[in-house]
């Protein structure tokens, strides 16, 4: 029998080995310290634009880490809705998108900090709001009644990686953790995000959701030491391309003692390639910002700047004129002037697919 960190004593004195973290952790302050002075240099139009397409891919990809699939065009309407941003010609979002979005935003963009029961289980409502995951009703906003697993492998196959923490402990545990978020402390605020994460889905307190909310909470520290409100980068984003490594380093970690040096290590160095990433969305935020600044004049009409927008967005398969006239909910000849027109221009270009249907490209 495997035992788990939690059911040592005094478990959450973590320790950790200082000549080994700190170059690292002084690499992430530095990434940290030169992206928000790129972003400031932006102007505050185009900060918006990098946050709302930072946010669209935080909750795409926690989600994503879990095996549930959502549609970035909805999620996108639910951000840009609640930051009051252009949602025209978006799909409009259901209501389990607008809960996770919302924990989201409540996490990240807001300037209150600190959490409280109420406060977890406001998030936890929002993810679950009809007290279903799946098909099975659970526990939604309060702590878990029963005993809980991380399972893997088919039904006789299967294997327990992590046995979380009685039922009856979870309200002591939940306010030790509250207590130690909300306080001011020496620690630094990055070094505390990898505690925050981990001591979380540790706690394991709810019946679903421990993940994403473990992520937002995450990220909520993570604001906190970028000294911005806004998100910039996506640490779910970098965690979903090491999804493997993240769940075998948080096995091991869970299954050790309160020496945490490996854990923190692991999470610094996803974090510093999550800084990098971000310069893939503030280059397109720019990128997109200077097309419409020399194109702007040249649009004939609102169709043209929806599908164009899409194109520079999460545009799925080829762009055909019988695609533009399903999604503008036009006839085929006025799709096919419509596109003519930016080929004209020079906004458009033929593709070289040599497919059966004519299909045409941003010329970007």
């Amino acid at each position: 029998m495997a035992v788990y960190i939690h059911e040592r004593h005094n478990w959450t004195d973590f320790q950790w080995k200082d000549q080994k973290i700190l170059n690292l952790l002084s690499e992430v302050r530095h990434l940290q310290g030169k992206l928000i002075g790129k972003v400031e240099l932006l102007g505050f139009e185009l900060q918006d634009e990098a946050n709302l397409e930072t946010l669209i891919q935080d909750v795409v990809k926690s989600s994503e880490i879990e095996g549930e699939i959502l549609n970035p065009e909805q999620v996108r309407f639910s951000i840009a809705t609640r930051l009051g941003l252009d949602n025209s010609g978006l799909i409009q979002s259901d209501r389990h998108i607008d809960g996770v979005v919302e924990m989201m935003i409540d996490a990240t963009q807001t300037t209150d900090k600190t959490i409280s029961i109420e406060r977890l289980f406001g998030w936890h409502g929002a993810l679950f709001p009809i007290g279903r995951s799946g098909l099975y009703k659970i526990d939604v906003a309060q702590w878990r009644s029963g005993d809980m697993q991380v399972v893997s492998g088919g039904m006789g196959k299967e294997v327990v990686h992590f046995d979380g923490p009685k039922a009856e402990r979870l309200e002591e545990e939940m306010k030790r953790f509250i207590g130690w978020f909300n306080m001011d402390s020496s620690i630094d605020p990055v070094l505390k995000a990898a505690i925050v994460h981990l001591w979380f889905v540790t706690v394991h307190p709810f019946d679903d959701g421990n993940g994403r909310i473990a992520r937002a909470l995450t990220d909520m520290q993570l604001s906190k030491a970028d000294g911005v409100n806004q998100r910039f980068y996506s640490m779910s984003a970098q965690l979903k391309q090491e999804r493997k490594e993240y769940y075998t380093i948080l096995e091991k970690t869970q299954k050790g003692d309160s020496d945490i040096t490996n854990w923190v290590v692991w999470f610094l160095n996803c974090l510093r390639e999550a800084i990098i990433a971000s310069n893939t969305i503030i280059d397109k935020v720019v990128r997109k910002h200077h097309f419409w600044m020399q194109n702007n004049v040249h649009i004939s009409n609102d169709r043209q700047r929806m599908m164009l927008n899409k194109l520079m967005d999460n545009f799925e398969g080829n762009l055909t004129s019988s695609k533009w006239a399903k999604m503008t909910k036009v006839s085929a000849d006025t799709a096919l002037r419509d596109i003519t027109d930016l080929v004209n221009k020079g906004i458009l270009i033929k593709a070289d697919s040599g497919g059966r249907s004519t299909n045409y490209e941003l010329n970007w």
